[in-house]
Parts: C-alpha cells; structure tokens; sequence
C-alpha cells in the first residue's frame, strides 16, 4: 500500500495583494482585516513548496510577491492525504476560508 503523501497548504499573502485588480475582483466579500492567502495542494511537504513558490520555481505570481509565510494551523490537520482527496481538499478549503471571511487565491 502506498503512503499517502500529498498536502494541502496556506500561504498568507501581504495585505498589499488586494490592490491586484484580478485578486481584488476575485474576492468581492473580503472582509477588511481579515487575511489574504493562497491554498494549494502539492506532492512536497509543504515548507519546500513554499520555498520553490519564493525561488520562482513553478511558483504562482501572488506568492512569489506578496508571499509572507505558511499557516500550518489552517491546514495541518489535513495532512497527508491521497491526490484525489487533496485535490478536492483545496476546493473546499479556499471555499471555506472565502466565507470566513478571508481573501483567497486558488491555484
């Protein structure tokens, strides 16, 4: 049996993002003050994303600019799970963070 070795995870991303027009048009219902984050899902553990997202490997344009740190709180508990599972995991995490409140970029 193989282990399970895909992730989800959070990136809080700088206020500053919301001034993106695409990010800002994207998160109609941001509430002001709440974060803005990218949740994806990868195959590494997810420090290492984080660290190819900030090298500009295979790396998403808000993280690479306005990426600040994971929030393992958000996401830990998730993890490690099958592809399939994470790959519906991300959907309903942005979902569940973008009626929380927060602003969110899905990959």
């Amino acid at each position: 049996m193989r282990r399970h070795h895909h992730h989800v995870y959070v990136i809080e991303l700088s206020p500053d993002v919301i001034y993106e027009p695409r990010f800002c048009k994207a998160n109609p219902d941001h509430v002001r003050g709440k974060p803005c984050v990218y949740v994806g899902m990868t195959g590494l553990n997810p420090d290492l994303r984080f660290d190819k997202h900030k090298a500009g490997i295979q790396s998403n344009r808000y993280v690479l600019e306005f990426g600040l740190r994971l929030l393992p709180a958000l996401y830990e508990i998730y993890n490690p799970m099958p592809y399939h599972a994470a790959c519906e995991m991300e959907v309903e995490l942005a979902i569940g963070l973008r009626e929380a409140g927060f602003g969110v970029w899905q990959a």
